[in-house]
């Protein structure tokens, strides 16, 4: 260990401090984070699991269900580019053992590894129902050690079944933002936002013979009323409450509703998430309104209960200099959090059931605003046990498990799923052409292999596929006028990526022989897709093999994964641009991407702060405090107002316009490509598994861009700059640096801590 001094003079004393690597912070296990937290009827209570009493069944913990769960840390550094060199692990079954530098379950001993995420435990296997505790230290680049971290404390299931943990659902009480008398005996409460919740209100009467009457809703009439007919799915609800004499604190039981409590299965042979007896039913509403009510209501006399899965709201932040973008991303940031309510990612209160197109959105929208990553494996293992009936979102469960893998650096569900995945690629459906076609015949055995337990899947390319017309298009729907066809463009599509990224498996799983194997199918299905279904006269795609028809998202699909020649970028990039935004919510995650990926930054912005009906800023407009199911009730006259597949924004903004993603699983080596298009500045804190990302910058378009970074230890990034022209300058911390040119940007590679990075003219 190397111990460095510093000396301050104080007075006439000299003061020596020694310094040396801080103690690993933040330890996860299987991506938990506080194993130690217990929960009473979903609320947080005082007590830890090293002094819990003997346990009940009203208390509620995060129990690892894992013999050899994954073990994370982060690192904590006083020095420049502090990567680690090696760890040593401590498990025990005694907090003692582990103050002694002793351990009867795990001692990894001084293992040579830079490895701080999802490291697999070793030693002997837990078992149930026991309580463990884990430490670590580590040595650094710097040739520091440090001391072990404080003693992190888990508990085993009664079930050692090897699924993977959550954390029990949590409830807040909210309080209200106003209360408003628009009547002698009605009077408004509103919590500012609306929450999965239920209600508990203190009312007086002197009699036993009053009833009261309470609205919940999640919108209100020009009038102050909530709203009892706000059409579509937008929830309203009404209650008549009796009241007993004297002053009292009701707890208003919701009902449940039908359309997602029933537990038959649905097509896809999916039933409902129901909520845990511990909670208890919700409903989303925003306002309540008391009717035959005299006596004023305080803000004191009322709560919202609401429930939420673990959310630390303040581990991401986005703030730019326009205002619009920024209030998107409050919205979207919230829709994440409010949506988490079953613990599992679903539609919304419309059937609440998990979906792949909803949970990928979801998905990628959580990690962008906190870093505990639980939820998304979770539902992510749901998933692939539950398929649903669209074709292309079946082959999306193998982006999921890509992205799991590559966010947390975990290959847990890599290697349980791997033959699965490679079914799900959909290869059984492909012809003699060398596409694949659901039309062409759907045997039972590659239904059964697929894992779908419904009686077929069908292509749905978005959603809803008919409609009213549309801002920027003139067909009707939200496909754009898609031919569906024997061969669709969006459906390969998918199963190119699919392919490509099984093969991307195999090769982090040693299979040399199936990763060359998908590499050839992905190469053979991208080379058929651009000779049979791109128009070279045109220069873009068509919606199928029989069509003449050029939809958005035909050519956004290809785009986006990469399948576009490079001498048709151009012109697709063009036909996408004619389109605007004519897709749904959903299809927006693929428009944006691929906009961002064709380094067309401005257009993409434009997308993102428009005010159009076709816009997140008409979510706002209209009234609703989370994302939409669809753009507006003119587009899909059914929609509802919770519905975290239209909050696009809360991963592309720090995806994308931040630029901040992964290259290496776990953030090992990661990417930090702002691309801000006319965006004069702005701020974001990125959380990752390894610490937070902090980027900055200030954009005077054609003249200089200004890059502020925050990188954390054990990490390195690739930091691109717009590149102004051929002879800008680029500064890095105070020092003229030559940077590598790639397309319209140029990066160089830098190591944790603070850096700032300037290029002008």
């Amino acid at each position: 260990m190397r111990l460095r001094f510093f000396f301050f003079l104080i007075g006439f004393h000299v003061l020596i401090v020694s310094s040396r690597s801080l103690a690993p912070v933040h330890l996860m296990t299987d991506l938990l984070e506080h194993t130690e937290r217990v929960f009473l009827n979903g609320y947080p209570t005082s007590f830890t699991l090293t002094d819990l009493p003997p346990m009940v069944e009203s208390y509620q913990i995060a129990e690892i269900h894992c013999t050899r769960p994954s073990l994370s840390w982060q690192l904590e550094c006083d020095e420049p580019a502090t990567l680690q060199k090696a760890y040593r692990i401590l498990v025990a079954t005694n907090h003692d053992l582990l103050a002694e530098g002793k351990a009867d379950v795990w001692d990894s001993g001084q293992v040579e590894s830079d490895h701080s995420v999802s490291v697999p435990m070793g030693g002997v296997a837990l078992k149930p129902s026991t309580t463990y505790y884990w430490t670590v230290k580590v040595w650094d680049n710097h040739g520091s050690e440090s001391s072990y971290s404080p003693a992190k404390v888990f508990r085993t299931g009664a079930k050692l079944d090897e699924t993977f943990p959550r954390y029990p659902l949590q409830k807040d009480n909210d309080r209200p933002v106003s209360v408003k008398r628009i009547s002698d005996t009605n009077q408004v409460i509103d919590f500012g936002r609306a929450a999965f919740g239920q209600l508990e209100i203190s009312l007086q009467s002197t009699t036993d013979r009053d009833t009261v009457t309470i609205h919940l809703g999640e919108a209100v009439q020009n009038d102050g009323h909530v709203n009892r007919h706000p059409g579509g799915t937008i929830r309203y609800a009404q209650y008549h409450l009796p009241l007993m004499k004297g002053t009292h604190t009701y707890h208003l039981k919701i009902r449940p509703d039908g359309r997602n409590t029933d537990v038959r299965a649905n097509e896809s042979s999916v039933k409902p998430i129901l909520m845990p007896d511990y909670v208890g039913e919700v409903y989303p509403f925003r306002y309540c309104e008391i009717e035959n009510y005299r006596p004023d209501i305080t803000f004191q006399d009322v709560i919202r209960p609401s429930v939420h899965y673990w959310f630390d709201d303040g581990t991401s932040s986005f703030v730019s200099s326009d205002t619009i973008l920024n209030k998107v991303w409050d919205l979207c940031k919230y829709t994440i959090r409010a949506t988490s309510f079953a613990g599992v990612y679903v539609d919304g209160d419309r059937e609440r059931i998990p979906y792949e197109a909803d949970a990928l959105i979801n998905q990628l929208g959580h990690y962008g605003v906190d870093h505990e990553y639980s939820m998304a494996r979770y539902s992510v293992d749901y998933l692939i046990d539950y398929p649903t009936w669209p074709t292309e979102w079946i082959l999306q469960s193998v982006l999921m498990v890509w992205y799991e893998y590559l966010y947390t650096g975990d290959i847990q569900l890599v290697q349980r799923h791997y033959e699965l995945l490679k079914a799900r690629t959909m290869l059984a459906l492909r012809q003699k052409n060398g596409l694949i076609s659901t039309k062409k015949g759907q045997p039972q055995e590659f239904l059964s292999s697929i894992g779908y337990r419904g009686k077929s899947i069908r292509d749905i390319v978005d959603w809803p596929q008919s409609g009213a017309f549309g801002v920027g298009k003139k067909e009707a729907g939200e496909a754009d006028g898609y031919q569906l066809t024997d061969y669709n463009t969006v459906v390969n599509a998918c199963h190119y990526e699919s392919l490509r990224l099984v093969a991307e498996m195999a090769r982090i799983l040693g299979k040399s022989e199936d990763e060359k194997y998908y590499q050839n199918e992905a190469t053979r299905v991208a080379r058929q897709i651009n000779k049979l279904l791109l128009n070279q006269q045109k220069g873009c795609y068509m919606d199928g093999l029989e069509s003449e028809h050029n939809s958005l998202h035909a050519n956004m699909f290809p785009l986006v994964f990469g399948i576009v020649p490079n001498k048709y970028r151009a012109s697709v990039l063009d036909f996408i641009h004619s389109r605007g935004m004519a897709c749904s919510v959903y299809g927006s995650q693929f428009l944006l991407d691929a906009l961002y990926e064709a380094e067309d930054a401005d257009y993409a912005l434009s997308l993102m702060n428009a005010t159009h009906e076709r816009s997140w800023y008409n979510m706002i407009r209209v009234g609703s405090t989370i994302a939409m199911e669809a753009w507006d009730a003119r587009f899909k006259n059914n929609l509802d107002w919770n519905h975290a597949w239209g909050a696009a924004p809360a991963n592309i903004i720090p995806r994308k316009l931040m630029g901040v993603e992964p290259l290496e699983p776990g953030f090992r080596t990661f990417r930090i490509k702002p691309q801000p298009g006319s965006l004069r500045n702005a701020e974001a804190v990125v959380p990752t598994i390894r610490g937070s990302v902090k980027v900055a910058f200030q954009n005077i378009p054609g003249e200089s861009f200004v890059l502020d970074v925050e990188i954390p230890a054990n990490s390195e990034a690739q930091i691109y700059l717009p590149l102004l022209n051929r002879k800008g300058k680029l500064l890095v911390d105070g020092n003229l640096l030559k940077g590598t040119i790639e397309g319209k940007f140029v990066y160089t590679t830098l190591g944790s801590g603070r850096h700032h990075l300037e290029i002008n003219r």
